[in-house]
């Protein structure tokens, strides 16, 4: 069965196209066949990724969005081999756009009926992007009845209510059972390994392209360490 990996979040700058970069290598290191495309049309970041060979999706006509352009996307999950994977990055500006094109075309079920599996994952981050990711994972519960992969993301500020975790928020309560898995990013020293992972997110390089890179050996060896805690993260994830 072919499965499609889906990064969907309504706010911008949260980390959705670093999480695109994770599952791919990740896939990739566990030896699965891999298709990578970027649909954002204002910052493909994802595409900028050399390694991954991403195919953008060109979405727009006379400066607007044109939902009919999904339909290359659905194409494209079609025609995925079985057994093979594919990691779809989502940029903000087609969050409602490319939500209400999956629902109302009912694309989700049409790929249930061509068994092929869809994973959704979305962030949630601290600081002044909390509310609007809380928003965003609320909308997704309220469209989709897929699998939803949640992953925290700290680096923005903590994510708490009420002082305690993200399973205190009220968005999750009322949603636990739809969760396929929370899968938590590494909290490191910003001027170490948060400063390793920027340059490295900066770079557009994969953690195996920095280990056979020049990069100082102390930067290797933190971001040696980075990965590890991270797949050790999907690996508990069941993905």
């Amino acid at each position: 069965m072919a499965t499609i990996n889906m990064i969907m979040q309504g706010k911008g700058g949260v980390g959705k196209s670093f999480i695109a970069s994770l599952l791919t290598q990740y896939l990739q290191e566990s030896g699965k066949e891999i298709s990578c495309v970027d649909t954002d049309p204002v910052n493909a970041t994802f595409a900028g990724y050399n390694s991954f060979d991403v195919t953008t999706l060109d979405i727009m006509k006379d400066n607007d969005i044109d939902p009919r352009r999904f339909d290359k996307l659905v194409e494209l999950m079609l025609a995925l081999p079985d057994e093979a994977d594919m990691v779809i990055d989502n940029g903000a500006a087609t969050f409602v756009p490319l939500a209400s094109y999956l629902d109302g075309n009912q694309v989700f079920q049409m790929l249930a009926e061509s068994e092929i599996q869809i994973n959704l994952h979305t962030v949630i981050t601290g600081g002044q992007a909390l509310p609007d990711t809380l928003s965003g994972l609320g909308s997704l519960f309220k469209t989709f009845n897929v699998p939803i992969y949640v992953w925290i993301n700290h680096y923005f500020g903590p994510i708490s209510a009420k002082d305690k975790g993200f399973e205190e928020f009220k968005v999750y309560k009322d949603n636990s059972h739809r969760i396929a898995a929370l899968i938590r990013i590494p909290q490191k020293k910003k001027e170490t390994f948060g400063k390793d992972l920027e340059n490295l997110l900066t770079a557009k390089m994969s953690f195996e392209e920095a280990q056979d890179s020049t990069l100082p050996i102390m930067t290797r060896q933190r971001l040696k360490m980075i990965w590890k805690e991270i797949q050790q993260e999907l690996s508990n994830s069941g993905l």
